[in-house]
């Protein structure tokens, strides 16, 4: 059944379409080519209301709940991934505290996000410890009423931009706790930035806790606990990565259709070469089922499902929409012929960019997994 979207999110969708057409757009393949943060690209969002989207009204933000974010994000990556991105980084890190956290750490970190007034990044991967979570070797130790963390966490996005960060480390044998990590802290420092491939312009990078002290006050939720915490938060994810993926393919396709359109070959338009034709119409087909996927998923957690129960929904949006963006993006190249292998045109930049959304936040390997479980279990079964 086809359920339109409420009236609300309809002129959200129309307005964010409007600042990503105007502002995004034109700034999109120069913030790829400089690779430096859009300080100028953050105050528009910031002047636009965007930052804090997902954010109760409670503690600053609009209140437009995960489906929100995710209409949003999926605008803006019609043009810049990196822009996408910033937009994540306004729920990643929160997400701990708005699941697990204190009234005060909400009203204070949380507020701070939504309101521009300080940003984040999200420390949880490691070399070793990417999707594998046990082998994590980053530790806090209780020392008085404070607790002492050591160790680094790699791949974090918008690394150098942040003011603080949500860090998890292990605190028992098996247990794993969160804590809020004041970037100015002494033992806290930025090792390494990487040269990526793609969705260049917000850094990634590893930070480094040599013996960093932190008050009990940082601690979110229980000590030992944060196992489920990390999980509840990137289940609820999902639908905003998957939203980055969605409104990549849309980019990468609509540019391919519109060059077509203005190039002949065997004196007729691109777009009349029925090999072609069919090319386009299946990409189109996919992003309509990724984005079914995508929005429900958006509704599951917005409604409170991102539980384990609703790991199957929330993956196979994920799993969907950023495999999509891969196929339609290197697509998008081939129906350019050279010109799309070139930086003149921004297929070339959606097709790095594209591969990384198959990585983040839990590969595409792993939602296989969940997906193949869930079916094994008959948790998800149609029957």
């Amino acid at each position: 059944m086809f359920a339109a979207l409420p009236d609300e999110y309809v002129e959200l969708q129309a307005s964010v379409r409007r600042f990503s057409q105007s502002v995004v757009k034109p700034r999109a393949i120069e913030i790829d080519r400089l690779n430096e943060y859009p300080e100028d690209i953050f105050k528009a969002l910031l002047a636009a209301d965007l930052l804090g989207l997902a954010t109760p009204s409670e503690y600053g933000g609009s209140g437009a709940g995960t489906m929100g974010l995710t209409i949003a994000i999926e605008e803006v990556a019609k043009y810049s991934n990196t822009v996408a991105l910033m937009l994540l980084l306004t729920r990643l890190p929160a997400l701990p505290i708005l699941i697990g956290g204190t009234e005060e750490q909400k009203n204070t970190y949380v507020r701070d996000i939504a309101t521009g007034y300080r940003r984040a990044s999200f420390g949880l991967s490691e070399p070793q410890a990417g999707s594998d979570l046990k082998g994590m070797r980053t530790r806090a130790v209780r020392d008085g009423s404070d607790w002492v963390i050591t160790g680094s966490k790699c791949w974090m996005s918008g690394l150098e931009q942040a003011d603080f960060y949500t860090v998890f480390a292990r605190t028992g044998g098996d247990g794993f706790s969160c804590f809020i990590v004041d970037r100015a802290l002494p033992g806290v420092s930025v090792a390494r930035v990487d040269d990526k491939l793609g969705v260049r312009g917000v850094n990634t990078g590893e930070l480094r806790l040599d013996g960093v002290r932190v008050s009990d006050s940082a601690l979110i939720g229980e000590p030992d606990q944060a196992f489920k915490l990390a999980m509840l938060s990137l289940n609820s994810m999902r639908p905003i990565v998957a939203a980055r993926g969605l409104g990549l393919a849309e980019g990468a396709l609509m540019y391919a259709v519109d060059y077509m359109r203005s190039r002949q070959a065997f004196g007729a338009a691109l777009t009349s070469q029925q090999g072609l034709g069919w090319m386009v119409a299946e990409h189109a087909a996919e992003i309509e089922a990724a984005r079914l996927l995508t929005y429900r998923a958006a509704s599951m957690v917005d409604a409170g499902a991102f539980d384990k129960s609703a790991v199957p929904q929330l993956s196979m949006a994920k799993l969907v929409a950023t495999e999509t963006a891969v196929k339609v993006s290197g697509t998008a190249v081939q129906l350019l012929g050279a010109a799309g292998y070139m930086k003149d045109h921004p297929v070339e930049m959606y097709y790095r960019d594209a591969k990384q959304l198959t990585i983040v936040e839990g590969t595409s390997q792993i939602q296989k997994n969940l997906l193949a479980e869930a079916v094994s279990a008959r948790t998800l079964w149609w029957d």
